[in-house]
């Protein structure tokens, strides 16, 4: 960005400031770029953009407050627009379009909303409901139940996913993002079709493609929280995860055996399954082909260096903890 003073580059600049917002005070890493002739700071709409989301982000976590993807999630479950979710649930009659464009749900109004995610509250808010005819009622009923049902009849698989994805809860170590572990999958077999890789260099290529897009927005992609080991970061339970992608056949994974002993596990797309990229955001979607191009020639001994020179590695390496989302913003390696 150049300076509006001197026209000359500015550096970009980054800077620990507390910000206050609905009477709390939080720490951000404050994005600006700094003209050096005049010292005047400047922002343009991203910068103003990563600012505020860090703010808004800790805030949601702070009180327990869904994020957007989850408010759209409850509620496109059972079906319903924004406007019937709004009157079920007694807000004003653009509220929950609004908590779905980003606007943060009073505390009162988060509670109901994480509520009617379970189908038995919902089923109450309904009944309760006056405005609502008796045949819309029974509708929705209806819907509510067959989603109970259908939970109960999958509760096992559901179950496995979540202890594999580990804490379902959206924070700083899940780059504020609902664990997402259709995502997920889908990132592996982008990653798959694009490059073929080890599991080392998966590992890595997952973690630069999350880690990117929480440096950009504020948000990862999938949810998944990460781990420092001697190798680099990985993805929890990574094994178990990619064992059970194997087992279901969503990716195919081959052992390749070298001459040096060693033997490796390498990703391979199957035939009956390709990539689907409706599951993503535009943005979404430039970080994978980005992390993608490169890293497409990148060994796996190169990546595990690379990713070594990064500060989420070498801050948590020596304890093997999880890598918070707030080392996004020193990636230096893409």
């Amino acid at each position: 960005m150049k300076s509006p003073i001197t026209g000359k580059e500015m550096k970009l600049t980054k800077e620990i400031r507390s910000i206050d917002f609905r009477k709390e005070t939080f720490e951000v890493v404050f994005h600006y770029y700094k003209c050096e002739d005049s010292g005047e700071q400047f922002t343009n709409t991203a910068l103003d953009e990563v600012n505020t989301n860090q703010v808004y982000n800790q805030y949601r976590n702070r009180f327990n407050i869904p994020f957007t993807d989850e408010i759209i999630r409850i509620r496109s479950k059972y079906g319903l627009s924004a406007i019937k979710m709004s009157e079920i649930l007694g807000f004003g009659v653009n509220s929950y379009r609004q908590y779905e464009a980003g606007e943060i749900p009073s505390i009162a109004n988060a509670k109901l909303i994480q509520m009617v995610d379970v189908p038995k509250f919902f089923i109450d808010m309904v009944e309760l409901c006056a405005t609502l005819e008796e045949k819309t009622k029974t509708k929705y009923i209806q819907k509510a139940q067959l989603l109970a049902e259908d939970r109960a009849r999958n509760i096992f698989d559901l179950n496995f996913k979540e202890y594999l994805l580990g804490n379902q809860f959206a924070d700083i170590y899940s780059g504020y993002r609902n664990p997402n572990f259709e995502k997920f999958t889908e990132m592996v077999v982008y990653f798959s079709e694009q490059i073929s890789p080890f599991k080392t260099k998966m590992n890595k290529l997952l973690f630069y493609a999350d880690f990117l897009m929480f440096k950009e927005s504020c948000f990862s992609i999938s949810g998944l929280r990460y781990n420092a080991i001697d190798m680099g970061p990985v993805p929890n339970n990574f094994q178990s995860i990619f064992e059970y992608l194997d087992n279901n056949n969503e990716i195919e994974i081959q052992t390749t055996e070298f001459s040096n002993g060693y033997t490796g596990e390498q990703f391979k797309t199957r035939k009956d399954r390709s990539f689907n990229p409706d599951l993503f955001s535009e943005d979404e979607l430039k970080i994978l082909m980005s992390v993608a191009a490169t890293f497409k020639t990148t060994t796996t001994n190169e990546i595990i260096e690379l990713s070594h020179l990064e500060e989420a590695w070498k801050k948590n390496e020596k304890a093997k903890s999880l890598i918070s989302y707030a080392y996004a913003f020193e990636l230096n390696q893409i």
